[in-house]
């Protein structure tokens, strides 16, 4: 088994300066790190995490926390714990996923905190280790999302620069900052060609929306767009659309908003707007790690540009 002192002889440093390489490194010039580091991969030299976080006083744990209930087994959320868990996993952290049930269960560094509403602020407020929040907020909490507001301002472009002349928004029905942005994006830019918004609001199920359509689908006539706030709430209308027999992309357009897996199982597949997801719950592991190490420093937010990703809902004029 390889040992520190082999690192050492192989750096050709101290045991001393090995440890300090991995426990503090930013205490060490970096011409020593990469000394040290180089030493530890012609070895396979791998820290022992348990000890690290011994010298450091830390658990080396992140807990993401789940404030509303969500499907888990969405690829959505797959896609944020796998970007997350990739980064913490360069810096020997292990993640926990919790919910209100289990959050004062075991130890932990910092908390990663997604699902807030109004309602939970009082409590987080009470929060006594660093934390961060996946989805924009209010409150000026830090936090990582994709720019919603430019998003929907690119499906709304795109819808008008693809020719439908009645566009519609299909929104979320909470009142959360998001949702709020999304809606900005839309009105904005329908306010900017003299259009006058169209909004309908409604739970995130597809079967909401599957029964307004089937229901009104008379209330909007022939080139009609829908801009919808996810792609749940996409498939509905298209699905909608489809039971009436009215013919996509020609009479009616649809466009989504997350593009990570419903979009593409949806026939046609779905326009819609895609979040950078893995990239966003790698942000998320990299500020909490920052906070962390500058014990507690705010570190403000970070945005996303979302991608228009142009499929069979919508007429492609390009």
């Amino acid at each position: 088994m390889v040992t520190l002192s082999d690192v050492a002889r192989k750096a050709n440093v101290s045991k001393m300066t090995v440890s300090r390489v991995i426990n503090h490194p930013e205490k060490v010039t970096d011409e020593l790190k990469e000394l040290v580091f180089q030493a530890m991969k012609d070895l396979n030299y791998k820290p022992n995490a348990a000890a690290k976080a011994l010298v450091n006083n830390k658990t080396q744990i992140i807990k993401f926390f789940i404030l509303e209930e969500i499907d888990t087994t969405e690829p959505y959320y797959m896609n944020l714990l796998m970007g997350i868990s990739k980064t913490l996993d360069q810096y020997q952290y292990s993640l926990q996923l919790i919910t209100q049930n289990s959050f004062d269960l075991g130890q932990s560094d910092g908390y990663i905190i997604t699902g807030m509403r109004e309602k939970h602020a009082e409590w987080i407020e009470r929060l006594e280790k660093p934390f961060v929040l996946f989805g924009e907020n209010r409150y000026g909490y830090d936090y990582v999302d994709t720019d919603n507001a430019l998003g929907t301002s690119y499906a709304t472009q795109h819808a008008i620069d693809s020719g439908y002349t009645n566009i519609v928004y299909i929104g979320i029905d909470v009142k959360e900052s998001f949702e709020y942005s999304r809606e900005a994006g839309y009105i904005n830019t329908m306010q900017k060609y003299k259009m006058v918004p169209k909004i309908y609001r409604f739970d995130n199920r597809s079967r909401y929306t599957f029964d307004f359509i089937t229901k009104n689908i008379h209330r909007f006539p022939k080139k009609t767009a829908f801009i919808c706030s996810s792609d749940r709430l996409a498939i509905g209308i298209e699905r909608g659309i489809q039971n009436k027999g009215e013919k996509l992309p020609d009479d009616y357009g649809i466009i989504g908003f997350d593009g990570v897996f419903l979009d593409q199982i949806a026939h046609p597949q779905l326009t819609t707007i895609k979040q950078p997801v893995i990239e966003m719950g790698m942000a998320c592991a990299t500020m909490i790690l920052n906070k962390i190490k500058q014990d507690g420093a705010p570190q403000g937010n970070e945005l996303f540009n979302p991608t228009l990703v142009v499929r069979g809902t919508t007429i492609n004029r390009e």
